[in-house]
Order: structure tokens, then sequence, then C-alpha cells
């Protein structure tokens, strides 16, 4: 099973970084989005069918955060899994991000096993 993936994150070597852990997890990639903060993201999210958004916390102009937020406000959108990919994670904030509709956090340095597992479980 293919599927559509979003990644939101202001920094584009995290971007290379998760595309290339999805390659060598072998996830079979439909689409792969992506997104420089929270506003960008969403505005794919109402545009494009995605199956999974990873997503950092700290980004200019609209956090992971606010983006989840804004997502949870959509009928459409309320569903898709998130993962938080990030450096920070204190036991508060996890526990704020799982509130407002986050599946999973991960902590960077990630590995691939990491991902593919994540989305194994989050996508059948």
């Amino acid at each position: 099973m293919s599927i559509n993936i979003l990644v939101v994150d202001d920094s584009k070597l995290l971007h290379a970084m998760i595309e290339q852990t999805l390659e060598m997890a072998d996830i079979e990639i439909a689409q792969h989005y992506k997104a420089m903060n929270g506003a960008e993201g969403l505005e794919i999210l109402l545009s494009q069918p995605v199956d999974l958004v990873f997503s950092d916390i700290h980004m200019p102009e609209m956090d992971g955060a606010e983006m989840i937020k804004a997502m949870q406000k959509e009928k459409n959108l309320k569903n898709i899994p998130i993962v938080i990919i990030s450096s920070e994670g204190s036991h508060k904030l996890i526990d704020e991000l799982k509130d407002i509709g986050v599946q999973y956090f991960i902590r960077k340095p990630f590995t691939p096993e990491k991902i593919s597992e994540v989305i194994k479980k989050l996508t059948g």
C-alpha cells in the first residue's frame, strides 16, 4: 500500500533526512509533500490527499501545535495521523501534544527503523 505523506519542518536538511529515511525503510510513498511551516502545511492539507503528517514543533509563521489545532477544527483533517519529530521533548510538552491529536513523538536524531515502525503502526 502506498501512502501520501506531508513533512512540515523549516529545515530543508530534515526534509532530506526524512525522505532518505523513508527510502531506507522501504516505505512505498505515492506523494511526498513538503512544507516549511504550519501555514504551508495546512494549505497542502486542505488541497491534497494526505495519509500521514510528520511535523516539527517550532517553526516561523505557524508552529506545529497551531497547525494541529487548526487540523482538529476541519472535519476532513482531524483524523489524519500526526507524528511530531523534534529534539525538544519534555513530558509536559508531549502530553500537551497528545491532548491536541498527536499520535507519536519521535525524538531527533531518529533511525529509519523508528520511522518505519511508526508508519506501519499508523497505516496498518
